[in-house]
């Protein structure tokens, strides 16, 4: 009787699963066993939004292998002891894994096979798994990965992409091997009231609620902050809930401009992690090497905790932050102005923003955040890392009428549209009953400011 261990890490699926698929092909029993790793903990990222987030998709990965015959084991411990002692339980010959991108994951792998090693265990990784396209499948000449989205989204979008698997019919889990209980899914603090279920099945649901009713809409309506128009899948890719070779082939089975539009968002997404691959210290450090000096906690401190409150004084990035403080989510325009204020209107350290956006996030992973904080701030692959953000002028753009600002800055409720963006534009008299703060600083101020530890003397973007 032989036996497999699959370890499931940023994977929790059992549709398009390579991993599994090849350790059913290969063995006659299976461990499907989830790890929780001490390591991750101490890294500050089993955050309340992400712990219950994750506490759903194991339940319901669970309840998918039982349906299937199996069940999950779950283990606490280091990573590379705990697979170690599995192995030994059930005389594993083989371990599957997804291939991760980050520093972390590759450590992670590397104590894997050194525990492995003497124990005639093979630790094997499985690309596409994570990603729709292998970071390291698409290279430019000349260089180890594309600094530039464009081209290599025109590559990207060459590659043929493996068949999606089908979910097992069965998956036979040796009676030997024992588990501990699954995390509580419920009576967590620091929840995000509106934080959105996890699981495979409520990610499918969610899948198939928006190519029947949302991809079409999308091309014209991913920056309306009112409408909502977006596929609010990214936790679920987060955490492997959904498969991203599946998203892309059913997107473009879909056809049309919004379905293109949405393939291209997750084309963004595997830039980033070949970014990373290649580049795995641009997770802490600038990935274009610049003479910033940022200004820190010690010195931003109030505008920094007035920023993370969503009380800056600019409805747009307010309404923002209370969004993600609220539903553990925050739509992609909002995080983009909201980014841009602190990096390059109040000129904070790009690297403190992240981290707060890691502890609220529900889809918040070190590639897409600390990249996409990157790129906004100007450290990153933007092609034009000078543009500034205008939260007023982006507020008339995207929300024109203020149902956005509205919503989740109850102070601006009844205020005439031509106002709720520029609020200090009213008589004093009606500002002051607002309970609104004034702005932390002028734009102009900002953007001088920010021109000047810049060098430079560009016109804002809007």
């Amino acid at each position: 009787m032989t036996v497999a261990v699959v370890l499931f890490t940023a994977d929790l699926r059992v549709h398009d699963h390579p991993p599994l698929a090849a350790a059913l092909a290969a063995a006659d029993q299976v461990v499907p066993l989830f790890v929780r790793d001490p390591g991750v903990h101490a890294l500050g990222f089993d955050v309340p939004n992400r712990a219950a987030f994750l506490a759903q998709c194991l339940a319901d990965l669970d309840a998918s292998l039982r349906g299937r015959g199996g069940r999950l084991v779950v283990r606490s411990g280091p990573v590379e002891r705990e697979v170690a002692a599995v192995a030994a339980e059930c005389g594993a010959g083989e371990v599957h894994l997804a291939a991760g991108v980050t520093g972390y994951a590759h450590r992670r792998e590397e104590r894997l096979r050194e525990a492995l090693r003497g124990r005639g265990v093979e630790v094997r990784t499985h690309d596409a798994v994570i990603t729709a396209v292998t970071p390291g499948a698409v290279t430019p000449a000349k260089a180890d990965h594309f600094a530039v989205f464009s081209p290599y989204f025109r590559r990207w979008s060459q590659e043929r992409l493996r068949d999606p698997i089908p979910a097992p019919r069965a998956v036979r889990v040796p009676d030997v091997v024992r588990g501990e209980a699954l995390p509580p899914r419920d009576g967590r603090e620091g929840v995000s009231p509106g934080l959105l279920p996890g699981g495979e099945s409520a990610g499918r649901e969610r899948l198939a609620d928006w190519l029947r009713a949302g991809i079409d809409a999308y091309d014209e309506g991913q920056d309306d902050l009112a409408g909502d128009a977006t596929s609010r899948l990214s936790p679920y890719l987060h955490f492997g809930a959904l498969s991203p070779v599946e998203l892309v082939r059913r997107a473009r089975d879909h056809g049309g401009a919004g379905a293109e539009a949405f393939v291209r968002q997750l084309g963004w997404r595997d830039f980033h992690h070949q970014v990373l691959a290649a580049r795995p210290d641009a997770s802490v450090r600038d990935y274009r090497t610049r003479e910033d000096h940022w200004r820190g906690e010690e010195v931003a401190h109030e505008e920094i905790a007035a920023w993370r409150e969503g009380r800056t004084g600019y409805p747009m990035v307010d309404a923002a932050m209370r969004q993600m403080a609220h539903e553990g989510w925050m739509h992609n325009r909002g995080r983009l102005l909201a980014a841009s204020f602190l990096t390059k209107t109040l000129y904070v350290d790009w690297r403190i923003g992240a981290r707060h956006f890691l502890d609220l996030l529900v889809d918040g992973d070190i590639v897409n955040n600390q990249l996409n904080w990157q790129w906004v701030a100007g450290t990153g692959t933007d092609t034009r890392p000078h543009r500034v953000l205008n939260p007023v002028v982006q507020g008339k753009r995207f929300d024109p009428r203020g149902a956005y600002v509205r919503r989740w800055v109850p102070e601006l409720r009844d205020v005439p549209d031509r106002f709720v963006h520029e609020p200090w534009r009213l008589p004093e008299e009606e500002r002051a009953a607002l309970g609104y703060p004034a702005p932390l600083v002028g734009l102009a101020d900002g953007l001088a400011r920010f021109r000047h530890a810049r060098g430079r003397d560009d016109r804002p973007q809007g």
